[in-house]
């Protein structure tokens, strides 16, 4: 794939067909794993170390190293080992970007040995192309590059994630667990793991109430609530959430409310411009489902929203809203806050926002 043109919905798929072909023991003597985001590169390691060998074999045949402990001549030496039992050697080398001459396992990669499958955890950023561990490892194993989500893409993502273990998420839940989440995958797939082991038998539709119960995101009082709040010009209701996000504030940081926000009202601007469009320009509106290109969703509840919100906000005022929002992720950042706490921070911002 050229470069550039990898999203991470090649990378998602990627990720599952790694995953399907371990769980059917079709194995590869190589797998490669690179990238900025590290759950994926995390999630197939510990799936070869609890899948290629029994427990009992792994004592034996399986060994785990660290790149600032070693070197690649080293590992390759390991890799040449035979199974002191069963069938396979694992070899798992994680940080492999601390490694130093990482390239010199480029001779073992180069002809590997069948009877071992090593497996390369480089993380943050992906090896050279250019050199020859990199072309050996594609040659003869797995190359796998770990993408980063956008922001637009991760409910997709988390509504799939949901649905491979039988479940469906309540509308706007996806939302909710995105705003109170960001878009650390690695954070969402281990609260989601917690709330599947914890929630009924039988039970196969996850609601607020679930993720209330068994995250601890309350239903009532979450960044979604408050971007509901704003929208709708309740301000009561506005200042109550901001009131009780602000008790807690490592849990709901000011930068995702503040990104939650901005994507609310990037949103409502989108609707109101193409609607200005509609009354001066003759354009015709987009249909529901054209709609939801624009706005890069899939939520056929959040659009309906939205479209209600768009009614209650002149342009000139959308304009005057991001830019504040653009100003308060600086000073969510520490810029020019005058001294004042996160929760303070976040009230000026509301107050502005309705004055």
């Amino acid at each position: 794939m050229a470069k550039g043109t990898r999203k991470f919905r090649d990378c998602d798929a990627d990720f599952r067909k790694i995953c399907a072909d371990i769980e059917s023991r079709n194995f590869s003597p190589i797998y490669l794993l690179s990238g900025e985001e590290p759950y994926f590169i995390d999630v197939i390691s510990d799936k070869i170390a609890n899948t290629v060998l029994n427990e009992a074999e792994r004592a034996f045949n399986q060994i785990v190293i660290y790149g600032r402990d070693t070197d690649g001549g080293a590992i390759a030496s390991q890799c040449r080992q035979v199974p002191m039992i069963g069938g396979y050697t694992v070899v798992i080398v994680k940080e492999a970007q601390a490694m130093p001459q990482l390239e010199q396992l480029a001779a073992y990669t180069a002809n590997p040995i069948p009877s071992t499958i090593l497996v390369i955890c480089h993380k943050e950023k992906s090896p050279d192309k250019r050199q020859s561990l990199y072309k050996s490892c594609l040659a003869n194993g797995v190359v796998f590059e770990s993408i980063r989500p956008k922001d637009y893409e991760i409910k997709d993502w988390l509504g799939g994630f949901v649905a491979q273990h039988g479940l469906q998420l309540a509308p706007n839940c996806a939302q909710l667990l995105v705003d109170h989440l960001g878009t650390d995958i690695s954070r969402i797939g281990n609260e989601i793991n917690k709330l599947i082991v914890s929630i009924p038998q039988g039970c196969s539709l996850i609601t607020a109430t679930e993720i209330e119960t068994y995250i601890g995101i309350s239903k009532e009082f979450n960044i979604y609530e408050l971007c509901r709040a704003v929208a709708t010009k309740d301000i009561r209701r506005a200042m109550s959430i901001a009131d009780h996000l602000a008790q807690n504030p490592k849990q709901t940081p000011l930068l995702l409310i503040i990104m939650a926000l901005f994507g609310t009202f990037r949103e409502i601007f989108i609707v109101e411009y193409l609607r200005w469009l509609e009354r001066v320009k003759r354009v015709q509106f987009p249909t529901d489902q054209e709609l939801l290109g624009h706005l890069k969703g899939s939520n056929i509840y959040a659009l309906r929203d939205i479209k209600s919100y768009s009614s209650l906000w002149a342009r000139p005022k959308l304009f005057n809203i991001l830019g504040l929002l653009r100003e308060y992720d600086g000073k969510s950042k520490g810029i020019d806050t005058g001294g004042k706490s996160d929760g303070e921070l976040l009230k000026e911002l509301l107050l502005k926002i309705f004055i």
